[in-house]
Formats: structure tokens, C-alpha cells, sequence
């Protein structure tokens, strides 16, 4: 079996084993959910509740008439308590409404197509917008915007991205290993929609279960698709890499997927997709992995949207004592948590509770090279980062800071610690900034 990959990149430790083998439970819903406008890459949405009003789960809360935007619907059945800000795990606070549940669910679903083959390549995307599906690997990028590209840049190529390479997240495992019907049958639907005829599902060489059982339903398909076995190295999972490993197509530099005819999704979107059309839910749950060495029995779990993490991690029966720091994803591009009050949103694949993370003071840099080694971008991250915190980004615009998918790979390899993607995400901020006045003016 031919295992494919990309050029550089690193390989940390795993620590999948803790919920590798474990089967998705159902988490009991929460008494309150907490409910963000923002989940998504584009225009926030508008609320359309207001406080006192009773709400159906699945009912539609909160939409915006920008193209590049994804509706919200309430995620369990109740009473709104507020319309307010509230904290946000991707960092500061943003407008949410406030759901305390009632009962259990009554549901307000949309229409269901189990015969979707007959629906026209419009409705099955109107569908797929109106139920509120994004990239759920972490971009949380509108999939009804994926699936239109413009008619210059035709497609010829899906891929479904299974790889998971981050360290400790397995919920796209067991999404693979548990759900392959919906899985493939959201893959299908996916590729109508783009006029796709040939597929591919890139799945690491850790995940042996998902392989065979993803290749046994790849063979029942009307559809020209194939597994792609993927060597175990970070971040594979990233869509630049994983078209190269697969195609050997590379994306230009500050170009996207559909400049080379491919468009890639991930697993668990495949999943909320099929569930949007075959059965008229909206995306109102997902599986997160809460896990690490910090959580007294990790676990996969479904959950709703809007769950408190507290709630979530009180469930694997809470944190041990030496807890040092929590993430929402993985370690290497997860968000450190400062409040476990913040919910799951669309793009939470996991809750990562670590003994092992403390505080680190940063040295000057000795001049090893081994960001520049590791980054699968061929980019100078040592320079970014010093021009960055400089302030001279015209010059670090030059050297294609804006290339940098932020993946971790050399502050991971820095013997000096230096928080290089910190200070490249502020680089490139700022370059985005001063881009906009030059626009402007």
C-alpha cells in the first residue's frame, strides 16, 4: 500500500491513545446553552429571538443576508434569558443568546430529502446554507461558499479530509469508524453539488480501522472515489498539504484550493451535511474529543452546540488537580482557555486538559534553522516573527507572512521557545490592516 505525503513537517507525539479506542457517547443536555452569533469565517449574524421567547431546537435564532455568512439555530428547547455578550473560547466576548432548556426536544427541522439524487445542484446547496454547515475542522469556513466557486475556476477533483494529524483529537476517528454510511453519503451529496465525478478520502496511516471500513463502503459507491493512505506527520491535515500529498498539486501562494480544481471538507462536515439533507437537521451538535492527560476519563462525546465546556469535562468526571492548561483543539493550533463558562461552537473538535503545559520564558534565537527546516510553507518564521514585533510589516508582507497557516510546526522545534505563530498572527493582522487602508485609499 503506496502511503502518500508532503514535503517537511514534524511528528509529535500522538497522545491519541487515551479516546482512540473509545465509542462517541451522548452527552446529557446541558440545563443552559450559550449560543454565539459568530461561528463561522464571514459576517456575523443578526439575532432573531429576543429574551422571554420560547424557541423549538433546531429553530432558526440568528441569520445574515451576507453571502459569506451561516445561519444559527437554537440547540435545545426553551425559554431565551438574554441576548448579550458572553465570553468566547476563541478569545474576548461576543453576542449570544442565552438558552436555558425546558424539556426535552421539539423539534423544528428543515424539509428532508431522502431521494436527494433528484434535487437540483441549487436546492441541495440552499439546503446545505439554510442549515447552517461550515468547515468543522477548525476554519469554520461557510460550506455553501466552498461549493460555489466561480466559473473560472472550474472543479475536477473532492477530497474529504479524515486526517485528524493533530495530537489527541480523534473525534474524526471515530466519526469514520461509527458513522461511515453518513459519512460517504454526505462525500456523495457534496460532490453533486460541485459536479465532481472522482474523490478521494485521506485518512493517516494511525487510524488503520477507519481505512478498511471507509474502503469497504468506498468500494459499494456508484462514484469514482478512493482512500488515501497518509503518512503520520503534522500537519498533514492542512488543505495545502494534503492536496499535494494526495495530487501533487500545489496551491500558489496566497491562493486557495479552487486555483488548483479541488475543494476539500472535512469528515465531520460531510456527516452534518447528510443529516441537513437526508434528515432536515440543522448543525446543532457535533463530536469534540475531551481528553489529555488533565481529564480523569477522557471520552468522544456528541454534544450540542452552545455546551458549557465545565459541562462537558464534569461529564468525564472533571479535572485533576495538576491541570495546567486547557485548550479548545488540539495543542499545536488550539486556543488556551481562560474561562470553562465559554460553549462549544461549530469549529470546537476538542477540549484538551494538560499536566504538562506551564509557563515558558523564551530565549534569544541561536540561529538553529529549525523553524525554517520544519515549515511546510517554506517560509523564514524566525523573520516574520522579529518583523513583527518590529512593526515592519511592508517587509514582512514581502516575505509572505500571509502564507502562514499558523500550524505551529516552528514554535514547536524552537530550542528558544520564541512564540514565533504568536507574533506572526499578529503580523498578519496588521499587513491585513494596512492592505485594507491601501485599498481604501
Amino acid at each position: 500500500m503506496k502511503v502518500h505525503t508532503f514535503k517537511k513537517g514534524i511528528h509529535p507525539v500522538e497522545f491519541k491513545h487515551y479516546t482512540s479506542s473509545k465509542e462517541i457517547e451522548i452527552l446529557p443536555l446541558p440545563d443552559d446553552v450559550y449560543i454565539p452569533l459568530q461561528q463561522h469565517f464571514g459576517a456575523c449574524c443578526d439575532p432573531l429571538v429576543k429574551k422571554g421567547d420560547e424557541v423549538k431546537t433546531g429553530q432558526l435564532i440568528g441569520a445574515s443576508d451576507a453571502f459569506i455568512s451561516s445561519p444559527i439555530h437554537a440547540t435545545v428547547t426553551g425559554v431565551v434569558k438574554a441576548v448579550d455578550s458572553f465570553p468566547y473560547p476563541a478569545g474576548g466576548y461576543v453576542q449570544t443568546i442565552h438558552i436555558h432548556r425546558t424539556g426535552d426536544d421539539e423539534w423544528d427541522l428543515l424539509p428532508a430529502y431522502r431521494d436527494w439524487k433528484s434535487l437540483s445542484i441549487k436546492k441541495l446547496n440552499s439546503q446545505i446554507r439554510d442549515a447552517g454547515i461550515v468547515g468543522m475542522g477548525g476554519a469554520a469556513f461557510p460550506t455553501h461558499v466552498k461549493l460555489a466557486p466561480p466559473e473560472e475556476k472550474p472543479i475536477d477533483t473532492f477530497i474529504l479530509n479524515g486526517c485528524e494529524c493533530e495530537p489527541f483529537l480523534t473525534a474524526d476517528h471515530r466519526v469514520m469508524v461509527e458513522m461511515a454510511e453518513k459519512v460517504l453519503t454526505g462525500m456523495k451529496i457534496l460532490m453533486k453539488v460541485l459536479g465532481v465525478g472522482k474523490g478521494y478520502i485521506g485518512i493517516e496511516m494511525n487510524k488503520p480501522d477507519a481505512i478498511d471500513i471507509m474502503s469497504a463502503k468506498v468500494v459499494q459507491s456508484d462514484l469514482d472515489i478512493q482512500v488515501m493512505p497518509l503518512e503520520v506527520k503534522y500537519p498533514q491535515g492542512a488543505e495545502k498539504m494534503l492536496i499535494y500529498a494526495i495530487l501533487k498539486r500545489k496551491v500558489p501562494a496566497g491562493g486557495l484550493p479552487m486555483d488548483v480544481g479541488v475543494v476539500v471538507n472535512n469528515v465531520g462536515t460531510a456527516v452534518s451535511v447528510a443529516e441537513a439533507v437526508t434528515e432536515g437537521k440543522p448543525l446543532i451538535q457535533r463530536v469534540v474529543t475531551v481528553t489529555g492527560d488533565g481529564i480523569k476519563e477522557p471520552k468522544n462525546l456528541l454534544m450540542r452546540i452552545g455546551t458549557p465546556f465545565q459541562h462537558a469535562i464534569e461529564y468525564c468526571n472533571g479535572l485533576v488537580d495538576e491541570t495546567a492548561k486547557i485548550f479548545m483543539g488540539g495543542p499545536m493550533m488550539g486556543i488556551a482557555q481562560y474561562d470553562l463558562s465559554v460553549p462549544v461552537v461549530k469549529a470546537t473538535s476538542g477540549i484538551v486538559a494538560s499536566t504538562r503545559v506551564g509557563k515558558v520564558e523564551s530565549q534569544p534565537c541561536i540561529r538553529c534553522g529549525n523553524c525554517v527546516r520544519y515549515c511546510s510553507m517554506y517560509l523564514l518564521p524566525t523573520r516574520l516573527a522579529r518583523l513583527s514585533e518590529l512593526g515592519n510589516y511592508s517587509e514582512a508582507h514581502e516575505l509572505g507572512i500571509l502564507n502562514c497557516v499558523e500550524c505551529g510546526s516552528c514554535a514547536f522545534e524552537c530550542p528558544s521557545s520564541i512564540p514565533l505563530v504568536q507574533w506572526i498572527r499578529v503580523g498578519k493582522l496588521c499587513v491585513g490592516e494596512m492592505l485594507q487602508k491601501q485599498v481604501k485609499n
